[in-house]
């Protein structure tokens, strides 16, 4: 069952009143808190995503999440996808942004992320009440949505005509900031990026990059206190299997900085995850 704000009320995100043409309702399921929209990234990229755009996303997502960044992309496949799902995995805090009724799941291929985001006290919202359908012009409607809600925009790929560059272009009309990953230069997911940059969007190098945007601090101390974590973990799952709670309890870490590191031990090999339990590889 879904809900609704109005631009009126006072639970309204701030930074998508400030936007002159902010929807005057929203609709939405899930965690409608005022934590969810501090600190909101905006991820976005081509639904053709590569192995390096997986990758990168997924890196990424894990690591800002564990640090308090909600994530906020448009539920479509490709990047959108592996960002709320990367944010699922870890723990973390992710908005999906609708381009069509909020009752509606679209595409109806991603259900169970649907789910997962609502089952992990993520937030699904969108402009459109009951099971309206998409239509061309409710896409770049919805990108509207995804910048103002942010303080920033990531782009990871993007071909010279794609979708998330009305995400990037929104977010420097709202003077929101934009950064874009930087690929290889004859690949045509690099098309979109290449003109970013050209436009004074910032490259990313690393995670710090953005953090440094935030003023969230990620020092080399939390980086070899990510590393003493990892080989807790691993030292616990050679004892025996465990689920995520058992491992939580045993390894006294946080669930936000457990479900990203099991995320970054599931994605170099080193774990492996059957029915709820991990295992060593």
């Amino acid at each position: 069952m879904y809900q609704v704000v109005n631009v009126d009320d006072e639970k309204y995100p701030s930074l998508l009143k400030q936007i002159k043409d902010a929807p005057k309702n929203i609709y939405y399921k899930g965690n409608f808190k005022e934590d969810i929209f501090s600190n909101c990234l905006a991820v976005v990229g081509s639904r053709k995503i590569s192995s390096y755009g997986k990758w990168v996303t997924q890196k990424f997502v894990t690591e800002l999440v564990s640090l308090g960044i909600t994530i906020v992309s448009g539920f479509m496949y490709g990047v959108d996808a592996t960002a709320h799902f990367a944010a699922v995995k870890a723990k973390g805090k992710t908005i999906a942004v609708m381009p069509c009724g909020i009752d509606l799941i679209h595409p109806s291929i991603l259900g169970h992320l649907y789910q997962d985001i609502l089952n992990s006290n993520g937030l699904i919202i969108s402009e459109y009440e009951g099971k309206f359908k998409p239509c061309l012009w409710t896409y770049p409607r919805r990108n509207r949505i995804i910048a103002g809600l942010c303080q920033a925009v990531l782009v990871v790929e993007a071909q010279e005509r794609s979708g998330s560059l009305i995400t990037a272009r929104y977010a420097k009309k709202y003077n929101r900031k934009t950064f874009c990953i930087p690929g290889q230069i004859n690949s045509v997911n690099s098309k979109g990026i290449i003109n970013l940059i050209k436009e004074g969007s910032t490259i990313v190098g690393e995670v710090s990059d953005i953090l440094d945007f935030y003023q969230i601090k990620y020092s080399s101390i939390a980086s070899s206190k990510m590393f003493d974590s990892d080989n807790l973990i691993i030292k616990n799952l050679m004892l025996e299997p465990m689920d995520f709670d058992t491992l939580c309890e045993k390894t006294g870490l946080r669930n936000e900085q457990l479900g990203s590191e099991l995320t970054m031990l599931l994605l170099s090999d080193k774990i492996i995850e059957q029915e709820g339990k991990y295992y060593t590889n």
